[in-house]
């Protein structure tokens, strides 16, 4: 099956986290999408570690491209940045997320984040399911 994951997933795969072993588990287990930027996303989440001292620059610059060659379909946006504009708008949530959401809404799948608060914005009804914590 296919799936979505963000950012907060795929910085798993290169520094090693709280659930970290799950996240690898989906690159086994899955066939992985995500909206083109998520590589951006990825990239400013080690420049933020970089800045804070966690990683080195260089280190930062080798997980990044490690998760360039990640398995993963950088799928285009511009056809769901409508919906997810109208699901920012309806959840009160940022339309970053909300791009994730329409993307997997749209491919009738789901989305596994690490981001607690993208969980918790998703638990309408109709949305059951469709955002996923990892390691559920």
């Amino acid at each position: 099956m296919t799936i979505v994951i963000d950012a907060s997933v795929a910085v798993k795969w290169v520094l090693r986290e709280a659930n970290s072993d799950k996240a690898d588990a989906l690159l086994d287990d899955h066939d992985l999408m995500a909206p083109g930027f998520w590589l951006a996303e990825s990239g400013n989440a080690l420049w933020r570690r970089a800045r804070l001292g966690e990683i080195t620059a260089e280190e930062a610059a080798e997980r990044l491209s490690e998760l360039l060659n990640a398995p993963v379909a950088s799928i285009a946006i511009e056809l769901h940045i409508g919906p997810a504009l109208q699901l920012a708008t309806e959840l009160g949530h940022p339309i970053y997320d909300c791009i994730y959401l329409a993307l997997a809404l749209h491919h009738d799948t789901y989305v596994v984040t690490a981001d607690r608060r993208f969980v918790a914005a998703a638990t309408r009804p109709d949305l059951a399911g469709r955002v996923r914590p990892l390691g559920s």
